[in-house]
């Protein structure tokens, strides 16, 4: 499938293995790294973060084949996750990085046009946010509330 904002190609992506079982040179158990997970939130990491920190530092590969549940569903157990999804956040972050940007380079058309598909890109992942019942239904894109959210 090609990306959508750009003429490439997408790339080939790599498949999880069929078997969904804990490895057996993992030592943790269920409760430890569901500790760890709060824990590593609890340091301002994002859930991509927190990923990646189990699986170089503590050598656990994946949190969903030791616990039986995703990263973000722990998180939202122990209610240390965030009002907005992270790839929302993110895209936010993007967005108003660039609006900072195009308020001192007023003629900087090329970057006006990527802040178009990236505020294109905020407004269509809210709308699937809506659909499936994560954000309010009145939950509206501006960049004054981007402003906001993001500070």
């Amino acid at each position: 499938m090609a990306r959508m904002h750009t003429r490439k190609k997408g790339s080939s992506r790599s498949r999880k293995p069929a078997d969904a079982e804990k490895p057996k040179w993992v030592d943790y158990k269920k409760d430890e790294v569901e500790k760890l997970v709060v824990k590593l939130r609890g340091e301002e990491n994002t859930g991509a973060k927190i990923g990646l920190i189990l699986r170089d530092q503590y050598g656990i590969p994946s949190v969903k084949d030791i616990t039986g549940k995703t990263l973000t569903q722990i998180l939202k157990d122990n209610k240390a996750y965030g009002e907005l999804p992270e790839d929302l956040t993110n895209l936010l972050k993007r967005a108003v990085q660039v609006q900072n940007h195009m308020d001192k380079n007023k003629k900087d058309v090329h970057t006006k046009r990527g802040l178009q598909c990236i505020e294109s890109k905020i407004r269509r992942l809210g709308k699937y946010y809506k659909a499936k019942g994560v954000l309010s239904a009145d939950w509206k894109y501006t960049k004054e509330k981007a402003k906001t959210m993001v500070q």
